[in-house]
């Protein structure tokens, strides 16, 4: 299988370099010059223009700036593109996705969308996972060379879907990270080492994700029972928390917020339902 990569910032870059990696005939291209070096050492083929590169690649793999870049990128080399396999891992919102999985089928264009759920230095690792929809039948058919880059997964025939999921995993990812920063300045104020405190913390990720799976199944069916520990449970809990920041200088920005999403939940009934309630209130923001 020949593939193309376009663009080589660090991402591009990493893709091309896993698909040397493990033999794939790689071409590559990218709009300014001399990005392509290190890649031509390690066996890639150099394309010097969009045309060319296209017609090199069985799979087009593009990996820009946004939506647009592709579409110009792209536009004048549609006569070339038809029939072939386009896998557009730029980043971008559903609506941008579904909007270009139209275009590409105006042009006869085989349009899978995807979301690279890691850093350029995970690409390869079967742990990272990309995310793909669109076209099922263009997933099974590029799946092997798809493998090469992380452990993909396809979330159905919708292309926006994969951009769905990695705008809300990343709003996981920082609320994690946020959460986790928080607790080491409130612990690091009383002189423990980031170092201790977060194998804890990570053991304690274990507990919390019991919890997730629990309200998950309580938010589909839209009851919430509070058998385990309601709302006003956690709304005494989390005070705790926002003393022992104060009384340490820590900003409260993040547990005030958290505590006022509570506070508002109660307000619409739901003290004594599980801290799943909640998404009824996020559901229906402040003011509407």
């Amino acid at each position: 299988m020949r593939v193309t990569v376009l663009g080589l910032g660090s991402m591009g870059s990493a893709l091309a370099g896993a698909l040397l990696d493990k033999g794939v005939e790689t071409t590559v291209w990218n709009r300014s010059a001399g990005r392509a070096a290190p890649l031509v050492a390690r066996g890639a083929r150099e394309a010097a223009t969009p045309l060319e590169a296209v017609e090199a690649g069985d799979v087009v793999i593009a990996c820009v700036l946004d939506y647009d870049a592709v579409r110009g990128v792209l536009e004048p080399v549609t006569g070339s593109l038809e029939g072939r396999h386009l896998v557009n891992l730029t980043s971008g919102s559903p609506e941008q996705a579904r909007e270009m999985d139209g275009w590409a089928r105006s042009h006869g264009i085989g349009y899978l969308d995807g979301a690279i759920m890691t850093t350029p230095p995970g690409v390869g690792s079967q742990d990272m996972m990309f995310l793909y929809s669109g076209s099922e039948e263009v997933f099974q058919a590029r799946r092997e060379v798809l493998s090469v880059l992380g452990d993909p997964l396809h979330l159905g025939e919708d292309p926006g879907v994969a951009s769905l999921y990695d705008a809300a995993l990343l709003g996981l990812m920082w609320a994690t990270m946020t959460g986790w920063l928080h607790g080491t300045a409130v612990v690091g104020a009383d002189k423990v080492q980031a170092t201790a405190y977060t194998p804890i913390a990570l053991r304690w990720l274990g507990a919390v994700a019991h919890f997730i799976t629990t309200y998950a199944a309580q938010v589909d069916e839209g009851r919430y029972p509070g058998d385990d520990a309601t709302v006003d449970v956690q709304i005494a809990a989390i005070e705790h928390l926002i003393h022992a920041a104060h009384e340490r200088g820590v900003d409260n920005s993040l547990p005030e917020l958290l505590r006022s999403t509570m506070l508002r939940a109660r307000a619409a009934g739901h003290g004594s339902d599980s801290y799943g309630s909640i998404i009824e209130v996020l559901r229906r923001p402040a003011g509407n």
